[in-house]
């Protein structure tokens, strides 16, 4: 069993930037993915980015690629999400998930474990 808490989230001015981090207990896997997801009022949660554990393998998705930068710390459990130039479309509330099997890393369906999730707001 794995938890996650997001921290990190608020509010900033549009061109700004936020730092979330990810902070897992329990088992992880250092092959097996962890990522952020992202869900705006009315819209479907969408992938933002995904990293292993170990930090070996990262994928982004085509909204923030060049903005944001994720990363991990395994000694310490925890991902993290660089957000960059943010945009008022980047409004949303951030989740946290984590994986334990494989296959696609882009579906919220694929991921087993989520965190409660935390509110960034751009403002323009």
């Amino acid at each position: 069993q794995v938890q996650l808490v997001e921290s990190g989230g608020g509010l900033v001015q549009a061109g700004g930037s936020l730092r979330l981090s990810c902070a897992a207990s329990g088992h992880t896997f250092s092959n097996y993915y962890a990522g952020w997801f992202r869900q705006a009022p009315g819209k479907e949660r969408q992938f933002v980015a995904a990293v292993t554990w170990s930090g070996n393998s990262i994928v982004y998705g085509d909204s923030v690629k060049g903005r944001f930068i994720i990363s991990s710390d395994n000694s310490k459990n925890t991902i993290y999400l660089q957000m960059n130039s943010l945009k008022p479309e980047d409004t949303a509330v951030y989740f946290c998930a984590a994986k334990s099997r494989p296959g696609t890393v882009y579906t919220a369906l694929a991921y087993e474990y989520w965190g409660p999730g935390t509110q960034v707001t751009v403002s323009s």
